[in-house]
């Protein structure tokens, strides 16, 4: 084995976002791009030599040469040990359990979340830090700033790692532990869950359905779900992770996860469904012949949290994205515990976490997740709903019948248009914030504008502040509309729309959405000038 310095040179594109870097996948298989971006994390972190570090990914594309790479650049800038999921899979959730029950530096995780997979499709790296989540924006600056000045990047010439087979072997003097992937993960939830009740549910006669999208959660739900808490085999579907995710789009929602649907709403229906994406942390909730939005979801789960052991003592407080509905607000409002609005990106959810303000947070793009983690973690959420749903025995469309008339009811819809022009949405979202002067007092199908402002969040624990983090055009009548740029995709520019109107009349609490939304929907387009700037006549898609 031998310690080689490779000379190469700033390759632009390399600013980490939200979740890491994601381009597509022949980019990272580009000369020297994976590299120099392993680099410049060795180097903003001050270093690897001495630390320890988590590594694994959901499978996709290049998830297994991007391992070698990773190790063996680990190895020559002088890490003590890596910590590897079997054959390089960990879903984001286990990763940072890993990294928190292992007390490690840090982890590097690869994945493209609910981005498609593939050789034509998308790949991704990210750092978290070790609290196990996602790294803050000064640490990515610091990676970023390296990317711009490397000129030489450290590596061994080795044979391959086997990380097929459990068990620490040595590479050039740095150990590589291989880990089964589930069994810490499997501990955890247990200890947060009634699995004893659970499994006197299926006993009884529940049935489910999950999907696991051909991602890495198929043998997290596997080993748990049929395993653990006696679901019947062949609950979980599409349960072996493929490096293109089977073809399809690994993004929990009525859309890509449409033939779930199709089922729940069926004759076949099970009594309850669900499905995760391509790195495991977000999750779509469904019952026989109801969708859950994932709004909808954290109010519930803040309400009933208290029925699942982990968090029988209460909730110290929840947070939200500000894009997410604001049913969770009417739920800590009435437990008389602090609820925190923060931007979009798990990492701004780490703070109050470790704080201990917060015990229970999500966003509205189908991440739930509590302070087990510091990452969203969809197959989290499908337990703690199916502890409820045991200890309440309702149906899912009873509970959330009996949350709405309780709480009221945040009627909400998320309107995505994908690939737009660059330029064009830039434009776009330049043209409102030229508008949140004039905004307020005018009168819409939606109701009269009462505030417009653009989103800025200072975090009460460490004092930063995040400004431009999404337009918000607030109305008298409880009703809201969010703009924002999504940083996720890998062409040209996702604009997200955000639609919300709060009912509380208990004879107008069983609308279709879309219908309850109407006003609010036409009311975004004037505004926003949505089909007249994008040339588009509806959404790439409806969540």
């Amino acid at each position: 084995m031998e310690r080689i310095t490779v000379e190469t040179q700033p390759i632009e594109g390399q600013k980490p976002g939200t979740s890491g870097l994601r381009k597509k996948t022949e980019v990272f298989m580009g000369e020297h791009f994976l590299e120099n971006f392993v680099q410049a994390i060795w180097t903003g972190i001050g270093g690897a030599e001495g630390k320890t570090f988590v590594l694994g990914g959901d499978g996709r594309y290049f998830n297994d040469r991007a391992a070698q790479v990773i190790l063996r650049m680990a190895a020559a800038s002088g890490a003590k040990k890596v910590i590897v999921g079997r054959n390089a899979l960990l879903s984001t959730p286990a990763a940072s359990n890993l990294i928190r029950k292992r007390q490690t530096d840090g982890g590097i995780i690869m994945s493209a979340s609910h981005n498609p997979g593939g050789r034509d499709e998308d790949f991704g790296v990210k750092f978290n830090t070790p609290n196990g989540g996602p790294a803050p924006e000064d640490v990515t600056n610091r990676i970023f700033e390296a990317t711009t000045t490397i000129r030489s990047y450290d590596i061994i010439s080795a044979h391959d790692v086997d990380l097929s087979t459990i068990g620490t072997q040595d590479l050039a003097g740095m150990a590589v532990e291989v880990v089964d992937p589930v069994a810490d993960y499997a501990k955890l939830m247990e200890s947060l869950f009634d699995f004893d009740k659970i499994r006197a549910l299926f006993a009884g006669g529940f049935t489910m359905r999950f999907d696991a999208m051909h991602a890495v959660t198929g043998p997290y739900a596997k080993a748990i779900l049929e395993g653990r808490i006696g679901a019947s085999a062949g609950t979980v579907q599409n349960g072996t992770p493929l490096e293109d995710f089977g073809g399809g789009h690994p993004d929990p929602n009525p859309i890509w996860a449409k033939p779930l649907v199709d089922l729940v709403m069926s004759e076949e229906a099970p009594d309850f469904a669900a499905a995760s994406d391509g790195d495991g942390d977000r999750n779509m909730v469904l019952g026989r012949g109801v969708y859950v939005t994932p709004s909808d979801s954290l109010a519930v789960l803040a309400a009933n949290a208290h029925l699942a052991p982990g968090y029988s003592g209460g909730l110290a407080g929840v947070a939200r994205s500000m894009p997410t509905s604001q049913a969770v607000d009417l739920v800590a409002k009435a437990k008389g515990i602090g609820c925190f609005e923060t931007p979009t990106g798990w990492k701004f959810f780490g703070n109050l976490l470790d704080a201990g303000k917060a015990t229970l947070c999500g966003e509205e793009s189908a991440g739930t997740g509590s302070d087990h983690v510091r990452e969203k973690d969809g197959l989290w959420a499908v337990l703690l709903w199916l502890n409820i749903l045991a200890e309440t025995g309702k149906p899912v469309a009873e509970l959330l019948a009996d949350h709405w008339r309780t709480y009221g009811r945040n009627y909400y819809s998320r309107h995505d248009y994908e690939a737009v022009d660059s330029e064009i949405a830039n434009a776009l979202m330049d043209e409102l914030r030229g508008k949140l002067g004039d905004l307020p007092g005018h009168s819409f199908a939606a109701g009269t504008v009462e505030a417009a402002d653009e989103f800025a969040y200072d975090d009460p624990v460490d004092g930063s502040r995040s400004e431009g983090q999404g337009i918000r055009v607030i109305f008298d009548n409880g009703s809201r509309i969010v703009f924002r740029l999504s940083g996720t995709g890998t062409v040209g520019a996702t604009l997200r729309v955000y639609l919300e109107s709060y009912q509380d009349d208990p004879a107008k609490l069983d609308a279709d959405a879309e219908t309850a939304l109407a006003d609010v929907i036409a009311t975004a387009d004037q505004i926003a000038e949505i089909t007249a700037r994008t040339g588009r006549m509806a959404p790439d898609v409806k969540t």
